[in-house]
């Protein structure tokens, strides 16, 4: 994993909850750990990660993640084995 995925990764699970880790990162880190990402309606984007299934909303029209996302990622990581 490159750096950038890490600090990525441990900035999900950081603690305060961030607001300001940008999308793209988040989907870079995602593929990075061999999740399948898919596009469905409008902004909605399918993950499977080591069998675990969400569905998120990519951020508009801001490209920041916003807590609430953030905290699911990590509920969804956690489910799915993946932590820094």
């Amino acid at each position: 994993m490159q750096n950038k995925h890490r600090k990525t990764l441990e900035a999900i699970f950081g603690d305060p909850v961030l607001f300001n880790i940008v999308w793209r990162d988040i989907e870079t880190m995602l593929r990075a750990h061999g999740a399948e990402l898919s596009e469905g309606q409008g902004s909605r984007v399918r993950i499977v990660l080591h069998g675990v299934r969400a569905v998120f909303h990519r951020p508009h029209p801001q490209k920041e993640t916003d807590q609430g996302s953030i905290k699911s990622m990590r509920r969804f990581l956690t489910a799915a084995g993946v932590m820094p």
